[in-house]
């Protein structure tokens, strides 16, 4: 349990630098951004209690608030992907699995669950981002390109980087 913890609070720092000092400047056009630190909240166990995860999504999204200078738009985009997060792991896996304190990586749920988790997290989370930032239907398409681009980039870079930490699942065969 300690271990999970520290690797957790380790993987926010390295998540949040990695944001902060790498893909705020990246973009392409003012149409597609990346925000690969969702991947922290995409990563935390999976029996981890809602209240908590709830609280760390915020406090995550308060923190990129902080260096992007954004007035609680990244919090809300963080609150509604744990919504959905806790939504996808209640319709998706079994009850054995929820108990359990398991990270969902790539390496232990599989490509087949985790694609579509990823994909669809950072399609919700992005698209509450673009709609509480812009806060108007005047340019509906320009928004919804930068949701649909800014999407596919981050999943791009969150497959990416869920390859570099790959790591398989252990089977330990019983007798």
């Amino acid at each position: 349990m300690g271990k999970v913890i520290i690797l957790n609070i380790l993987r926010f720092f390295v998540v949040i630098l990695l944001q902060v000092a790498l893909f705020k400047n990246m973009g392409y056009y003012n149409i597609a951004s990346t925000f690969p630190y969702i991947f922290f909240i995409l990563l935390l166990p999976i029996g981890l209690p809602n209240i908590i995860l709830f609280t760390i999504a915020f406090l995550t999204g308060l923190t990129v608030d902080a260096f992007y200078d954004s007035v609680g738009v990244h919090a809300a985009a963080c609150v509604s992907l744990s919504l959905f997060r806790t939504f996808f792991h209640k319709i998706t896996l079994e009850v054995e699995i929820k108990d359990s304190f398991n990270t969902p990586s790539l390496g232990e749920m599989g490509t087949k669950w985790f694609l579509p988790y990823v994909f669809f997290g950072t399609l919700v989370h992005h698209f509450t981002l673009f709609i509480v930032e812009t806060f108007s239907f005047t340019n509906f398409l320009y928004t919804l390109a930068s949701i649909i681009l800014s999407s596919i980039f981050t999943v791009c870079v969150i497959f990416l980087m869920s390859l570099l930490v790959y790591k398989r699942k252990s089977r330990i065969n019983s007798i």
